[in-house]
């Protein structure tokens, strides 16, 4: 299982381009967490600070796809570096701005969530380049899913601490500065400097044009959705059990299921087409859902948790391989970006729509909504199957080297066909 990761790893240029794609988003992965520490620490409420973040993560949303395309258009360099300046100047207005006025504090989020850089997306159009056997792409790809759960698991951590040896004002600022060097790693890197997008048809919906691509995203939508809502029910069922640590082992648990999960699928080669395995995942990632619903005690309900986990990164994992398969020629990080920004805004839902349920029936009924989310991406996905199943035959998207790089042969698939 080892090998095959460090096979990866050994590849010219992928450990930095992994490890500078993971630094420069931890703004993104622990903004929410900076901005409520820092906004309390000011003396101001719980209800400014999460407003405060929400306007960081909708701007983020919208800003993920618009830079993601100015990516394609004019390569990473000349946008992930700016993007990153102009995110950490923001969040440096606000640490020194403070919420007094208010506005200007919603203006200096704002501008920090929406020039947030496209580094996710720009990696996965980085690793047919880096990787030259599909296979790794595919692992690669995993290893990205798992080590996204590990930043997110231990970015809070480290704001957290950095707020306690210093001062939430400093946590903000010491963000800004490490995004910045996380980008600046990968785009100084050759193979950021070299990549280029293919040539892409003038288009305004972009990515968007895919019928497969927006296939996948009215999935994502709903998988969002249920990771968003188990945080809600989770937070309602440690209130009944012991408080803030059951919780953090509840989230720990999903952590911990995910990573095993991803390194897991990542360490094998899998046979059969992306789109019915993905719908497999699914379904998996749907059923283990349901026992969260029995609300056991606190060691049983986090050995759920685990459980809930598992098919998480796998999912993730293949979706990338089918968004990398869908993107229409020209629009890969773009179409890369759209999956970031569609997972943000259902986990956003998912939290708004697990609230009610929580005051009205309890946890338990609470952890019947990612239950309930994960059926509806499966179904989603049995009734867009032709639609997905399309590459190789329809007219949206060209296969290139941008799409399959390595010419990768699977069932009704080939280097000469077109999708």
């Amino acid at each position: 299982m080892a090998a095959g990761y460090l096979e990866i790893l050994r590849a010219r240029h992928a450990a930095r381009l992994l490890v500078g794609t993971l630094v420069g988003r931890l703004p993104n992965a622990t903004a929410a967490i900076a901005v409520v520490l820092f906004v309390r620490a000011e003396g101001s409420t719980y209800s400014l600070a999460g407003a405060l973040a929400a306007v960081y993560g909708v701007a983020n949303a919208v800003g993920q796809p618009l830079l993601g395309r100015l990516v394609d258009l004019y390569g990473q360099p000349r946008v992930q570096l700016p993007a990153a300046l102009v995110s950490a100047l923001g969040m440096a207005a606000f640490a020194f701005l403070g919420t007094d006025p208010v506005l200007l504090g919603c203006a200096a989020m704002a501008v920090a969530g929406l020039f947030t850089p496209p580094l996710e997306g720009g990696l996965r159009a980085l690793w047919p380049s880096v990787l030259r056997k599909e296979e790794q792409v595919h692992t690669a790809y995993a290893m990205d899913a798992v080590a996204q759960e590990v930043m997110f698991t231990v970015g809070p951590l480290l704001v957290t601490l950095c707020a306690a040896l210093w001062s939430p004002r400093a946590a903000l600022l010491i963000l800004g500065v490490i995004g910045v060097l996380g980008a600046l790693s990968v785009v100084v890197s050759p193979p950021s400097r070299a990549w280029r997008s293919a040539p892409r048809e003038a288009h305004w919906l972009g990515a968007l044009r895919s019928p497969g691509l927006l296939a996948l995203l009215g999935a994502f939508l709903f998988v969002g959705i249920a990771l968003g809502s188990i945080t809600v029910a989770a937070v309602s069922y440690a209130d009944d059990h012991g408080g803030d640590a059951v919780y953090g082992w509840l989230m720990a648990g999903i952590g911990l299921g995910a990573l095993l999960g991803g390194v897991v699928y990542g360490a094998r080669q899998w046979a059969g087409a992306p789109e019915r395995r993905l719908r497999v995942l699914v379904a998996l990632l749907a059923v283990c859902y349901l026992p969260l619903t029995l609300a056991p005690g606190p060691v049983a309900m986090t050995a759920l948790a685990t459980l809930a986990g598992v098919f998480l990164a796998p999912c993730i994992a293949c979706a990338f391989v089918l968004v990398d398969r869908h993107a229409p020629v020209g629009t890969v990080t773009e179409a890369f970006s759209w999956l970031v920004t569609t997972f943000t805004v259902g986990a956003s839902v998912g939290t708004g729509l697990a609230g009610p349920v929580v005051e009205w029936g309890g946890a338990a009924r609470g952890f019947a909504v990612p239950g309930a989310a994960g059926a509806a991406a499966l179904v989603v996905l049995l009734a867009t199957g032709r639609v997905l199943a399309a590459t190789g035959r329809g007219a949206v998207v060209a296969v290139s080297s941008e799409n399959d790089p390595n010419r990768a042969v699977e069932p009704r698939f080939s280097s000469g066909d077109r999708a």
